[in-house]
């Protein structure tokens, strides 16, 4: 009898009587329940996370900054309710700390007193970070506590990035403003510098001026040295000759009654003394003409002097806008120059009062020197002249007197004139190098504040000056400056989906191990009948492949068409499924066939380890290195690769690559099923009394 017929005769089996028919339609549905039941259950647990009662404190009491009321509690408070990601309820810390201990809560997310506060101090002097307080409970559900840190964490970022803008734009309002405070400094230093450059004009003037002014002081200084001088000259030679006169006018006067015998015997001393008399009047007229011809140009300089000085003076510290550094020393010497004058002016006037005197005493003088003169010629016969020469020389020395007392004046004039053209010589030269040296720095500073300007132009331009708008944006990037730009190849929509691959292969493994606990993996009629193994084999493996073919249909109409599955490849899914348990049958028949009883606890040894090294939920490469050394030789790791890029898409390489090895699987075991079939056609006392039987 060929294998088709006898797996026909097989099921057929199962259409007497209601039991049998039960347990047929039990095999059709064992595998709905595990992948139907496992799937619907898993299907989208992250779209209900809004049914978790999640407890939320909000203590925080606020804050202001920059004049303006904030409230990040409340805020986040408003954008949690918004995103209903889970089912808040706002109740007291206390509240939440006894609804996380006892259940009632799964989590408690809490917004301390100070959270406002620690944010707004990001635009203060002393910032703080703002800290949200979750807490959890393991011992109520891990994976919830698991799910709340990746959320919390998403919270966290978008209240950081908040607070992380208005910290920013304050920054980038600060620089607005240093901006603008620069360019008013610029604008002040291009001033700076242009006063700064008439200054330094100015104090160049004022330089060259007083260096004028110096050699003028110091024409000055010498010619009243030298007036100085030739008074005292005058003062000592009047004053002898008025000692000379008067001595001789005493003498005179004195012996004049002996006069006669007297001169008589003194004729030589007599011209003697006259011839010295004539020398020094002709000395006295000399400097007194020297006195009268340097006097008035000296006054003249002095007060030039005076007027240049007076004219800097009032244009660099009375006139200016501002004051001239060197106004303290041009004050000293316009003083000086001033006293200069005044002595020039005390000396013209004295020559003035004492012009005709001094016109007289030149008279006198030259009189003097011709009497003199004459005396000493007419000594020899003075004695005869004694009368008229008394009365002349009484009056000799009266002229003498007065000559010797105007002298004497003109020399302490002359000594107060000296001292102060000296004093305005030294002052003007002080004030002439306080000029250079003022001009000197004036030009650096003059050019350093062309630096200045020019860097602050610079700097202006370098400092940004942000609009709103622009403000806007740059706070934005800068607050969140990474975005994730996601793309997700081939997207699995759901939860459910993304395990489909891993609980479908599951059931079918069940479905095949529960058929072959009904249907025996070896057919007893082909065995009695003594047909050929590989018959037997086939016989025992098509009735299981018939009715995964059903359990494959029943599984994917309800997961597709009641929970919702979609597959980008629906055929070639439905049809490499078929594949799969036909491998699935081909390895539990094998297992049973050859091992019997215990062949059924290898079957579920077998799913064990499948379901550990397959990768089904996490990467195989997180497992333990046993498992990772497993996982290439075992058929439902080609499965679950294969069904992921069926359903979900992707390149057909591992489906491929599936297809090999479960069709290897399949003929290998089907291949050691027929070697068992073999062995079971001779009876051995083992087989007649097996050790366990289930």
């Amino acid at each position: 009898m060929r294998s088709p017929r006898l797996a026909a005769l097989e099921l057929r089996r199962f259409g007497r009587g209601r039991l049998p028919r039960a347990a047929l339609v039990a095999l059709l549905v064992l595998p709905l329940l595990y992948g139907g039941l496992y799937l619907w259950s898993f299907w989208n647990p992250y779209g209900r996370l809004d049914r978790i009662p999640v407890a939320l404190v909000n203590d925080d009491k606020g804050a202001t900054a920059g004049g303006k009321k904030i409230t990040a509690g409340d805020d986040l408070v408003s954008g949690l309710r918004d995103s209903k990601t889970f089912d808040w309820h706002e109740v007291s810390d206390a509240e939440a700390r006894e609804g996380v201990e006892d259940g009632t809560y799964y989590l408690s997310l809490t917004m301390p007193t100070d959270f406002s506060e620690r944010i707004a101090s990001s635009s203060g002097d002393d910032p703080e970070t703002g800290a949200l307080r979750v807490r959890t409970n393991d011992a109520n559900n891990y994976i919830v506590g698991q799910i709340s840190r990746t959320v919390f964490n998403e919270v966290r970022s978008a209240a950081s990035s908040k607070a992380s803008r208005s910290f920013l734009d304050k920054i980038f309002i600060s620089f607005s403003g240093i901006h603008d405070k620069t360019v008013t400094a610029a604008k002040g230093a291009d001033k700076l510098n242009t006063g700064l450059g008439k200054a330094e004009k100015g104090s160049k003037d004022l330089a060259d001026g007083l260096v004028d002014a110096k050699s003028g002081s110091g024409k000055l200084a010498k010619g009243i040295k030298k007036l100085h001088t030739g008074s005292g000259d005058l003062q000592e030679g009047s004053r002898q000759v008025a000692d000379g006169t008067q001595a001789l006018a005493d003498k005179v006067d004195g012996v004049y009654a002996q006069a006669g015998p007297f001169l008589k015997d003194n004729e030589k001393t007599i011209g003697d003394t006259a011839g010295l008399v004539a020398d020094s009047a002709k000395t006295v007229q000399d400097n007194l003409d020297v006195l009268v011809k340097h006097a008035p140009p000296a006054a003249k300089a002095a007060h030039l002097s005076a007027t240049v000085l007076a004219d800097v003076y009032k244009d660099r510290c009375e006139s200016a806008t501002v004051p001239d550094p060197a106004c303290p020393q041009l004050q000293k010497a316009k003083q000086a120059a001033a006293d200069v004058s005044g002595v020039a002016d005390d000396l013209n006037t004295l020559i003035a009062d004492q012009n005709g005197d001094l016109t007289t005493m030149r008279d006198n003088l030259g009189t003097l020197q011709k009497q003199a003169t004459a005396l000493q010629k007419s000594a020899p016969h003075l004695s005869e002249d004694v009368s008229d020469a008394v009365k002349k020389i009484d009056k000799l020395n009266a002229g003498a007197q007065q000559v010797a007392a105007g002298a004497k004046k003109l020399h302490t004039g002359l000594t107060t004139a000296d001292t102060g053209a000296t004093t305005l010589d030294a002052g003007i030269g002080t004030a002439k190098t306080g000029a250079q040296t003022l001009d000197g720095g004036l030009y650096k500073l003059t050019d350093g504040s062309g630096k200045l300007a020019g860097g602050l132009h610079d700097g202006a331009k370098k400092i940004p000056d942000y609009d709103k708008h622009d403000r806007d944006r740059r706070t934005g990037v800068m607050a969140d400056p990474v975005q994730l730009a996601s793309h997700d190849l081939h997207q699995a929509p759901n939860y459910g989906t993304g395990f489909a691959p891993y609980f479908i292969p599951l059931s079918l493994w069940v479905g095949a191990m529960v058929a072959y606990m009904l249907i025996a993996p070896l057919n007893r009629r082909a065995l009695a009948a003594g047909s050929p193994a590989w018959r037997i084999a086939l016989a025992g493996w098509l009735p299981v492949v018939a009715l995964g073919v059903l359990q494959v249909g029943a599984l994917m109409a309800v997961l597709h068409w009641a929970i919702g599955l979609q597959m980008l490849r629906a055929a070639g899914t439905i049809g490499f499924l078929f594949l799969v348990t036909a491998c699935f049958a081909a390895i539990v028949q094998w297992l049973n066939a050859r091992f019997g009883a215990a062949g059924r606890i290898l079957v579920l040894a077998l799913l064990m380890l499948q379901l550990t090294s397959a990768g089904g939920t996490y990467p195989v490469q997180t497992s333990p290195g046993f498992f990772n050394a497993i996982h290439p030789y075992l058929p439902m790791s080609y499965v679950v690769s294969a069904l992921r890029r069926l359903i979900t898409g992707g390149g057909l390489g591992p489906v491929w690559q599936a297809c090999a090895v479960l069709t290897a699987f399949t003929v290998g075991a089907l291949a050691l099923t027929a070697l068992a079939a073999r062995k079971r056609q001779v009876w051995t006392l083992d087989r007649l009394h097996p050790e366990l039987s289930l």
